[in-house]
Order: structure tokens, then sequence, then C-alpha cells
């Protein structure tokens, strides 16, 4: 990030603070006020007081009218819900879509429930088919009933086509906001055109060129039509070399896609080669946001989660997780208890352990990172996973004896004991191979199912590197030591 960029976010972050302040400060006048007039002395001031409150939430709903939609869902993601449910009713109902459409799922989830049918339908009403297909999985059935028959014949077919697609895929991203001209007009007619729009679709960097099928046959760059000779023909300004998608294709090599080619926008064609959409670098920004938001959270096994839910319904969200790691640990307790005898004869055994399991999670960890991103970026296939299987247990042989020789010599010198450095040495350098394997193969598994590599691979490496480690070290402290 630049320094520019830097600054840039840093004054954006300082204004978001300062509405909130200016909010919170509001909304603590109205309160205070609210609780002063049950008081009975204070009644004879009603009328007063309810001016003053009055004021404070029109100042309130004034300064909303002013802030940028992501501005204000940020804010309401910082507020509990009581105070959210209050500045929402402030807000213009002409942001309520733009809004919706940028909190968290988990804070859209208590703003839609405070809507009734008539709010919800106006709010959807002001977005394109595209948003509204985004919207549409929070949005009860009769919502989008009222809201497809609001819509022209035209909206209602790409509303369909958006609602179509799975998830994760180009089509569920793509929107149909785009410019489409012929080849055989020249840039002074398309120039003509565009002037007679009110305004182009946003972050339109190219123009579309199709035939009289829809059928699209190249690109032409705004640059291009800016500096070329107003008489030249579109056929011989624009390119004819474009990167295209398919509605079907998966999101994530979409968004390598775009990295890989540095692009700004792409057309969206089915199989007949008809242009049916775009999908632009803010498209793919949003699907990686969100797919890393996810990511992260699965990881840990949760799912989106309000910060000021009630606690019964975050706990609830966190079951999974929690009852996961209960299972592991108690096999691993059982483990464990399969040498108690050992353990009971050398106390020792019971100090060292962890550090076996410690240190071939990390490499794990390691591991695994480099693997995920690397299935991401669709590095690894058929030709080279054994090779890289064969690198990983080769990188983990050398580690496990640098490191568990370092183990090893701590052992002996603490505990006067050289074969038990001998035990430890052999144990983290058989634990990190566990781990190095757990760690390339889980991913490869989990995306061969279908599944996201990155989610559950750390639950299963935990798991691997623990309860292997805890056998293998007790094992061998069992035959050489006990």
């Amino acid at each position: 990030m630049s320094d520019f960029d830097a600054k840039n976010k840093r004054s954006r972050d300082d204004t978001i603070q300062q509405y909130l302040d200016d909010i919170k400060r509001i909304l603590e006048t109205h309160q205070r006020i609210d609780d002063e007039t049950l008081d009975h002395e204070a009644l004879t001031q009603g009328v007063l007081e309810e001016e003053i409150r009055n004021s404070e939430l029109r100042e309130l709903q004034s300064q909303l009218d002013a802030i940028h939609p992501a501005d204000i869902a940020a804010m309401l993601e910082q507020l509990p819900l009581v105070e959210r449910l209050l500045v929402w009713k402030l807000i213009p109902p002409a942001k309520d879509g733009d809004i919706l459409l940028e909190v968290s799922e988990a804070v859209r989830e208590t703003l839609i429930a405070d809507m009734d049918t008539q709010e919800l339908v106006a709010a959807a009403e002001q977005l394109d088919a595209d948003e509204i297909a985004d919207l549409a999985p929070d949005l009860p059935d009769d919502v989008i009933a009222d809201v497809f028959s609001s819509l022209s014949e035209e909206e209602r077919a790409r509303l369909r086509a958006a609602l179509s697609y799975p998830d994760d895929t180009v089509g569920a991203l793509m929107d149909f906001e785009m410019v489409t001209v012929r080849e055989d007009v020249s840039l002074d007619v398309v120039m003509r055109y565009l002037r007679r729009l009110e305004s182009l679709p946003p972050n339109t960097d190219k123009l579309f060129v199709v035939d009289r099928r829809e059928i699209l046959i190249g690109t032409l760059l705004i640059s291009d039509l800016i500096v070329a000779a107003p008489e030249t023909k579109v056929r011989d300004a624009m390119s004819t070399d474009v990167v295209t998608f398919n509605p079907d294709r998966d999101a994530e090599s979409a968004a390598h896609a775009f990295e890989r080619y540095d692009l700004s926008s792409a057309p969206v064609i089915d199989a007949y080669s008809r242009i049916v959409g775009r999908i632009t670098i803010i498209d793919i920004i949003d699907y990686i946001r969100e797919d890393a938001e996810q990511e992260s959270l699965g990881k840990v096994g949760l799912r989106d989660e309000d910060l000021f839910s009630s606690v019964w319904k975050s706990a609830k969200n966190r079951w999974l997780w929690l009852a996961v790691n209960l299972g592991t640990a108690f096999f691993a307790s059982r483990v464990i208890g399969l040498f108690e005898h050992s353990i009971e004869k050398l106390v020792a055994l019971a100090a060292l352990m962890p550090i076996v399991a410690a240190i071939a999670g990390n490499s794990g960890n390691q591991t695994i990172a480099l693997i995920v991103r690397a299935i991401a970026f669709e590095e690894i296939n058929k030709s080279n996973a054994k090779g890289l299987l064969r690198k990983e247990l080769l990188i983990a042989l050398v580690n496990g004896i640098l490191w568990g020789s370092v183990a090893g010599v701590f052992a002996w010198l603490l505990y006067g004991n050289i074969a038990l450095g001998f035990v430890m040495l052999g144990a983290m350098l058989l634990n990190l191979i566990v781990a190095a394997g757990v760690g390339m193969l889980v991913p490869l598994v989990l995306q061969k199912m279908g599944r996201d590599p990155a989610i559950g691979s750390s639950v299963l490496l935990t798991f691997s590197t623990d309860s292997m480690g805890f056998l293998i070290f007790l094992g061998l402290a069992t035959v050489f030591l006990v």
C-alpha cells in the first residue's frame, strides 16, 4: 500500500469514527431526554424536551443523508442492536438497498427483520438485477414475488438469469450494465451515441463490439476511442484478443485471470459466444473480500456473526468448533492414557511431549499455508503433486534432524539422560514427517471432495500432530527408556 493510499485510508477511517462519535452523542442525548420525560417533575417541560429531541434526531437524519452508504454500513456494524435499529429508521429510504448490500450477512438479518414487506420491496426496487440476486437469499419469498411483479420483462429475465447461477461462479458475480457497439460504424458515431446516454456504467474501461446476433467479436478501449481519428471504423480500432468468461466458470479462477491479465472488466459470453453480461474488478474485489472473511471464520468453525447478537445466538454459532476440538482432545487424552505407566516411571515425559506436538503443528501449518495458496493460484496439478509431496517430506526430514537434535540436547542437559535426548530427536523427526504429509495431503483431498481446502485443514492437522506426536514420543520412550 502506497503512502497516499495509507493516508487516504486513515482519513476515511477517521471520518467514519467522527460520524460514529456524533451519532452516539446524539443518541445519548435522545436517551437522556426520554428518561427525563418519565420523571413526574419534568413533565411540565415535556413540550420543550420533545422539541429538543426532535431537533437532535433531525440533526442525525441530516448527517446520515450526507454519508456514503458504505460508510453508513460500517457504522451500523459497530452499533449495538437497539442503537442500530434507531439509526436505521432515520436513514433515507433511497439508501436502504445499497446499505443492505454493504453490511455483513449477520447485520443484514437484523435490519431486514426490522422492515416490513413494503419497505423491503422498495429497497430492492432501487437495485439492479444482479444486486437483487445478491440480496435474494435473505429476503422473504413474498418480497421476492412482489419485486418480480414490479420489474419490467427485461429486468425479470435478468433477475432469473442471475438467480440461476450457483454461488461462487462468474454468473453470480456478473452485472448486465454494459455498452455494445457494431464494428461497421465510425468512432465519431460511437462518440455521439455515448453522449446521448445519461451516464456510462460504473468501471467502464472498454466497449464490447458485437454483430447483429449479439455475438462478441472484439472490444474497444475507451482510451483508443478518445485518441483515434473520428473517421476510424470500430473494426480498425478494436482488439480481437479478448479474455472472456463463461457464466458457469469458477469465480476464484476468474479472480486469478483478472490478476494475471490486469483486467478492469471482461465480457461474459454463453456457449454460442453471445454476450450476456460483464464482470468488473469491483465484482472481483468484493468476491475476494467476502471469500477471505468466510475462510478466516471457517478455519475456526464459525459462520458470519453479529458482534452485538445475543449471548445465546453467539454461543450456538461456536458449538461446532468446540465440539470438534473436544472430540480430538479426548482422543489425544486416550493416547496419553495408554502410556500412563511410562509417564509414572519417567515424569520428564509429561513435560517434554507438548514440545513434540507443538513444533510439528507449527511446521504443518506452514505446509498447509503454502499448499492452500498454491491450490488457490492453480499451481498444483497431477504432474507436480508427487514432486511437491517429496519436497515437503525432505524439508521435514532436514528440519526434524536439525531441530530434533537441538531439542534432544536440551532434554539431555536438563534431565541428564542421553537416551531421553535420542528419543526426543526421533519423536520430533517422525512427527514433523507426519505433519508434512498431513499438511500436503489434507488440502488436496478436501479440494478433490469439492470442499474448501482451507476450511478444516488446521483442525485435522492439530488432531494428527497431537495424537501422533504423543503416540510416537511415548511409544519410543516406552521401548527405550522404561
